[in-house]
């Protein structure tokens, strides 16, 4: 699959590479990840070959990763206007701050304006609740949301790693009062993690939600060559050991 092959991102006219360039590991401030050298060359490489969508989050690499991503665009403005960029709030940058986490609309609003200026551009294309959060109403939150895309900062929203039912009533709630709607949520999903299949695929193809699979090779494993997993089993009669499996 060729990286420009592009296809509409739920139900938008967004247009997206078929495979996200996830920005989680630009950065090592966390003790491990690619280096700024690393990450600007993985970047360019992608753009080369057609790719266009590339996604992180305001707290990867606490906020290192927007940075790489903004400083990448700085250093060539004529990128910005080709690349789609999506990051998520929700994540806390400042332990001991209890509105600095979230989804209330203090929260997202100063997050946001904060991933603007790390990325150094003055719109967010596709800006995602990275979790759900129970302790603020969905109506403030998608209120939020909307807000930011009526202002011109955010122009498509998604929600990350939330429950079925909870992106059904956000879906609605933006349905019935004019709101911004959801057009894309990202999951885990691969050959090893199918239980969004119950329920959450059926429900983002009910609704014209987009899905954004992250983790797809499950951290590694499923990026192993089958004959490297392969081991023959023992002959009738052997011993089962530890190592035949």
């Amino acid at each position: 699959m060729s990286l420009d092959s592009y296809v509409t991102l739920g139900r938008s006219g967004l247009r997206i590479s078929p495979l996200c360039l996830g920005g989680m590991t630009f950065g090592e401030d966390w003790g491990w990840g690619a280096s700024v050298s690393d990450s600007e060359a993985i970047l360019s490489r992608f753009l080369e070959r057609g790719g266009n969508f590339i996604d992180t989050a305001n707290f990867y690499t606490a906020g290192h990763s927007e940075a790489v991503i903004g400083d990448f665009i700085g250093h060539e403005r004529s990128r910005r206007g080709r690349i789609v960029i999506a990051t998520k709030f929700s994540g806390n940058m400042y332990p001991g701050d209890p509105n600095a986490g979230g989804s209330g609309a203090k929260t997202i609003i100063e997050a946001c304006e904060q991933s603007l200026r790390r990325l150094r551009t003055d719109y967010i294309d596709l800006y995602w609740m990275h979790h759900w959060d129970p302790h603020t109403p969905i109506e403030e939150s998608m209120r939020t949301l909307d807000r930011l895309f009526q202002s011109g900062k955010v122009r498509y929203i998604g929600y990350s790693d939330a429950p079925a039912w909870k992106v059904a009533q956000a879906q609605m709630l933006a349905t019935f009062r004019g709101w911004a709607p959801l057009i894309a949520l990202q999951i885990e999903y691969s050959l090893l993690e199918r239980t969004v299949e119950d329920e959450l695929t059926p429900m983002a193809g009910e609704l014209g939600i987009g899905i954004v699979p992250w983790s797809p090779l499950r951290s590694g494993p499923l990026s192993v060559h089958p004959r490297q997993c392969w081991r023959p089993l023992p002959r009738a009669g052997e011993p089962i050991r530890q190592r035949d499996w």
